[in-house]
């Protein structure tokens, strides 16, 4: 072939990648939920982490859900010992989804693992409300919003009360209701579908959720319509079967223990005005009232129904960990409802709505001073008392493996490594420890006391240090 014929191509020179600033703002934009979700992240773990290491746990909870996990990570039944001896945890609340925690907690086997996988999930559920808001609403009102749900009082209480399963209600219904306003129907399902696996009540949640799929689905599918209704009658038909079948065939009475609260919930005016202040702490500052005009708070019912139907006055107030699954619920409602309130014909309406977001997170911080997260200003609870180290020194003396008997104080440093008992309900069971939590003095004779609970044994005191006292026994016992 003549060399004039020959044709060598040209080498290709790669187009640059010229990135605009509207680029940049949106690839960082992005990246904002994450952001706030790894802060919050942060807060949340100092808060329950830094309880833990002040011991000053408020219940007996992060002991019972440290022993059922523990069990999961040996393959074990759920047995959690501070119920009862022998009792499966199935048999008073259905959450086998904590069973998902036991390879992280056979890596680090301490009730630490449980409080930051708590503080991950909660975090985590900033994400899609942040990332909803944000589409629905821009970015600056989605961050706000998204700011005001992390930092709410529901979730604030519940990251500050032990461990509970609700931790994994909170993002599961917030990627839902993410993707219920995004319309797309079917992974709202999805995300709601795991929430029978967390709490016997959620099952109504998922059924709340499937009936707004339904409603937002018609008159466009009517394939979508009849599935979503499959669902709603599946959360209603698994809470009945968790109600009546599965947690009593787990239970030592054969029951469900909690029947006895609604059973005994009196007249429905009672309580009146504890509920009705839960209700305003609910919609007013986190919602400046604007969520009623939006469907979702639908999901928020089931919840406060069973609520405020008890006879628990616990349940109608705003402590504990009760309303975090609200929060997320609340806070999309409020965003739903501002699509359309930006575009009324009243003037005001419209005013406030373009102002309502900026306001609802100012609230959240404002109330976060005298919230959980406020000790974060306190250079205390980034440090271990000096007390602390004394008792923990005094309970590693038992070993591993003992039986214990111990009130709330010594629990949490205990389930990881012993077999712990509540304080008087070992039914039978003499321990070969007990362990008490004595600040004050309240045990006077604690060598009698432990005589009145296990007569046919003697103990005596094996150490004190900090207000707590550990005795021993001494005898041979069952």
């Amino acid at each position: 072939m003549p060399a004039s014929t020959l044709r060598v191509p040209s080498p290709r020179i790669p187009t640059p990648v010229v990135r605009t600033p509207g680029d940049r703002r949106r690839l960082s934009a992005r990246w904002d939920p994450w952001i706030l979700a790894a802060a919050l992240f942060a807060a949340y773990t100092a808060v329950s982490v830094g309880r833990y290491r002040h011991m000053t746990t408020l219940s007996w909870d992060l002991g019972i859900f440290e022993q059922a996990v523990r069990a999961y990570a040996h393959l074990r039944a759920p047995v959690a010992d501070l119920k009862g001896p022998g009792f499966v945890i199935l048999g008073d609340h259905f959450s086998p989804v904590t069973a998902v925690l036991a390879p992280l907690y056979r890596l680090f086997p301490s009730p630490v693992t449980l409080l930051v996988a708590q503080a991950a999930l909660f975090a985590l559920s900033a994400v899609p409300v942040t990332r909803a808001a944000a589409r629905l609403l821009g970015r600056r009102r989605g961050l706000a919003l998204g700011l005001a749900h992390g930092l709410s009082w529901g979730v604030q209480r519940a990251v500050d009360f032990d461990f509970h399963e609700v931790c994994f209600a909170v993002p599961l219904i917030a990627f839902s209701l993410e993707a219920l306003l995004a319309q797309r129907l079917r992974a709202a399902l999805c995300w709601a579908l795991p929430l029978v696996l967390v709490k016997e009540d959620l099952g109504l949640t998922l059924a709340a959720i499937a009936l707004l799929v339904a409603w937002r689905a018609r008159g466009r599918s009517p394939r979508a319509v009849r599935y979503a209704l499959g669902v709603a009658v599946f959360g209603v038909a698994a809470t009945v079967l968790v109600l009546t079948v599965a947690i009593p065939s787990f239970s030592p009475s054969g029951g469900y223990a909690y029947w006895d609260k609604v059973s005994d919930a009196g007249s429905p005016v009672e309580g009146l005005g504890t509920k009705l202040r839960t209700l305003a702490w609910l919609l007013i500052p986190t919602t400046g009232l604007l969520a009623l005009r939006s469907p979702l708070l639908v999901v928020a019912l089931p919840t406060l129904g069973w609520r405020f139907l008890s006879g628990d006055p616990d349940y109608w107030g705003t402590d504990w960990h009760y309303s975090a699954v609200l929060m997320p619920v609340v806070v999309l409602a409020l965003a739903d409802a501002l699509t359309t309130a930006r575009l009324s014909t009243r003037a005001w309406l419209r005013s406030y709505a373009v102002h309502l977001p900026a306001a609802v997170a100012a609230a959240a911080l404002a109330l976060t001073t005298s919230l959980p997260l406020a000790q974060l200003t306190e250079a205390e609870i980034y440090r271990k008392p000096a007390a602390v180290s004394g008792v923990e020194r005094l309970l590693a003396r038992i070993p591993d493996g003992a039986t214990v008997e111990a009130n709330i104080g010594p629990i949490s440093r205990l389930t990881s490594r012993c077999r712990v008992f509540w304080l008087g309900d070992t039914q039978g069971v003499t321990p070969e420890y007990i362990a008490l939590e004595n600040v004050g003095g309240r045990y006077r004779d604690p060598v009698g006391y432990a005589r009145v609970l296990h007569p046919g044994a003697e103990y005596a005191v094996a150490g004190e240090a900090g207000g707590y006292v550990v005795l021993e026994r001494r005898t041979a016992g069952g």
